[in-house]
């Protein structure tokens, strides 16, 4: 999996590159489960030139998944502790979206199972369908 990292008013150092790897590489194995893209996108910023205390570092991260995207981003006031930041809740926006497709697809199997006990000459006549009258056909 690909990590592709940007810094923007910021020169990404080869230890904070590898510091971002490290944590988001921590990610990957939820990414992989959840059918996601081959990479993904990490942005550290410096917000401010002019302050010296406060959330002045900002980490982005984002994710492409099949029919949505992803994403996550925590202001700190040191850069590491903002990709933390970041990694912990893009883990937490992946373990939700892995949960609601599990979801959706135990629905659809309950469907089919509910679907699959009618005699296969009610299709014809829509009496499988809760809440629809019988028709006189």
């Amino acid at each position: 999996m690909k990590i592709l990292i940007k810094g923007t008013n910021f020169e990404v150092t080869p230890e904070i590159r590898q510091y971002i790897e490290d944590k988001i590489g921590e990610v990957t194995k939820f990414i992989n489960d959840a059918g996601g893209s081959d990479e993904v996108r990490v942005e550290v910023a410096r917000t401010t030139f002019h302050h010296q205390a406060g959330d002045i570092f900002r980490a982005e991260v984002n994710v492409r998944v099949p029919g949505t995207l992803l994403r996550a981003e925590a202001s700190r006031g040191d850069i590491n502790s903002a990709v933390t930041a970041a990694q912990d809740e893009i883990q937490r926006e992946i373990k939700k979206y892995k949960e609601s497709q599990i979801s959706k697809r135990r629905r659809g199997d309950r469907m089919w199972k509910r679907l699959k006990n009618y005699s296969p000459l009610a299709w014809g006549k829509d009496r499988f369908f809760k809440g629809r009258r019988d028709r006189n056909i």
